[in-house]
């Protein structure tokens, strides 16, 4: 196991070297400076009027779910740009030749570098998730209902995206890479709220159509989960509401997902191992 350990140390660092995840984390500094300069005029306009502290309350920790899943779509975003060269780049440039023919098992590279992208990712969702709710709490003193779900669930669905990256880098070049792992998300997004919207038009065939697309790509699944765990029950109930409790993915449906990304892996695994360099 030590080989595995040395290549995820190794790409954490490389990781870390590249421009575009500090680029990433300034994008996501100036998408807390924005969000906290929203709360703050919120709260001014609050107190220049007289309101019920309750409905206050509800509409501020709406506020909160709109900066998290700002966070998670910024997260989901920076997996894929940060990891569609790592196994792709190094199969087309003959990098990973090099790699190989040292005494290291090809599954044990891909592990490794697995291992090593998904501390990077958690670091940063887990920087951005306190990043958001330390500025809500500062401005509001609103707290989301499980942060500790929440982030697990977040973390969870960047896992999965980038589970289905490194497949894709087994089979296609980078380009075709990103397209295809950026569609995927599209699709994962569009079955989400079908399923969402199905909720209001009880149409059967919508249903059956989300739940379709969600089993292609169910990331959206966990965040939709994600959404339901940390908002407060009355934000969920309200119809009009992007995050209304209307579809819930059960846990059924997050056993799903993580048996995907487990299975997702395997493939991938299964494939470089098998390839001609």
């Amino acid at each position: 196991m030590r080989p595995l350990w040395i290549m995820a140390g190794v790409t954490f660092r490389e990781a870390a070297r590249r421009r575009i995840l500090w680029t990433a984390l300034a994008a996501a500094a100036i998408l807390l400076a924005i969000f906290a300069i929203a709360l703050r005029l919120q709260v001014l306009e609050f107190q220049s009027r007289p309101m019920s502290p309750f409905v206050r309350y509800q509409v501020e920790s709406g506020m909160l779910m709109v900066g998290l899943y700002t966070c998670d779509l910024l997260a989901v975003v920076m997996t894929i740009l940060t990891s569609i060269d790592t196994i792709a780049g190094e199969i087309t440039s003959g990098t990973i030749q090099a790699i190989a023919t040292k005494p290291i098992a090809r599954w044990q590279i891909l592990g490794g570098k697995f291992v090593g992208f998904v501390a990077m990712i958690i670091a940063f969702v887990a920087l951005t998730f306190c990043g958001t709710i330390a500025v809500a709490y500062a401005a509001t003193g609103v707290l989301p209902e499980h942060p500790v779900r929440g982030f697990l669930l977040m973390s969870g669905e960047c896992v999965l995206v980038l589970a289905v990256t490194f497949y894709l880098g087994t089979r296609f070049t980078t380009l075709t890479v990103g397209v295809l792992a950026l569609g995927l998300q599209a699709v994962a997004f569009m079955g989400g709220w079908l399923e969402q919207v199905s909720g209001f038009s009880q149409s059967e065939h919508i249903v059956t159509l989300g739940v379709v697309t969600s089993l292609l790509m169910p990331s959206e699944s966990l965040w939709r989960r994600a959404a339901f765990e940390m908002q407060t029950p009355l934000a969920g109930s309200l119809s009009f509401s992007p995050f209304a409790n209307v579809s819930i993915p059960s846990n059924q449906a997050l056993l799903y997902a993580g048996l995907f990304a487990v299975c997702v892996v395997g493939a991938a695994l299964s494939r470089l191992s098998r390839r001609d360099f």
